[in-house]
């Protein structure tokens, strides 16, 4: 059995853990990070020296850390019918690239909102730097909407695990900037993968903290 360090309020423990539960593998998470510490421990540093989550560990010792990483190897091992991975290499690729966009544009442009917001007392919140992470990620999202208009997932017709990271960080998009744009693909989209099991388990039923 597999598993996966790191607290389910995580949102790169969330990318691993949807993959888990779209491909129905079993699995054992342990809470790691925030409040429940222990990731700049020792035992934990030994498996990832970042002291990051999540973390995935194997029955024969196999570790592995980075959160999309995580996700395409469960795909590549355990994805006999292809419900994460695409066939087509080009899809493949496309759904790798929109992996790597959300790392590389989302993330950091969402990050201080999140902060600001959810982990910061109002009177001590910087309003304009709050502002300045919505547009941001505003801005991104009008991208992202512009692919949406063209393909019904990310990477194509089908769902694929190109959709899981830019998925959890939509979720936070539409929590954390309420007073957003009308973007009809987006919010097509987000209507269908948010009416995936595996999402409402580990990112939809979960609160941002």
């Amino acid at each position: 059995m597999i598993k996966i360090w790191g607290r389910n309020t995580s949102s790169n423990v969330q990318k691993a853990m949807w993959a888990v539960g779209e491909l129905g593998l079993e699995h054992t998470r342990l809470d790691v990070g925030g409040a429940f510490g222990k990731n700049k421990e020792a035992p934990y540093l030994a498996m990832n020296p970042n002291g990051l989550v999540p973390t995935l560990e194997e029955e024969d010792g196999f570790l592995l850390w980075e959160s999309n990483s995580i996700v395409r190897y469960l795909a590549g091992k355990h994805d006999k019918a292809n419900v994460l991975e695409p066939k087509d290499p080009r899809q493949r690729a496309l759904a790798s690239q929109w992996m790597d966009w959300q790392l590389s544009v989302v993330a950091p442009a969402i990050t201080p909102a999140f902060w600001g917001l959810i982990r910061t007392p109002p009177e001590k919140r910087d309003k304009a730097a709050i502002k300045a992470s919505q547009d941001k990620t505003t801005d991104a999202m009008k991208m992202l909407d512009a692919q949406l208009a063209k393909t019904a997932y990310v990477a194509g017709p089908a769902f694929s695990y190109g959709d899981i990271p830019v998925g959890v960080m939509a979720y936070r998009f539409r929590v954390l900037i309420p007073d957003r744009p009308p973007l009809a693909n987006l919010e097509r989209w987000f209507g269908l993968i948010s009416k995936r099991k595996a999402f409402y388990d580990h990112v939809g039923s979960i609160p941002l903290s």
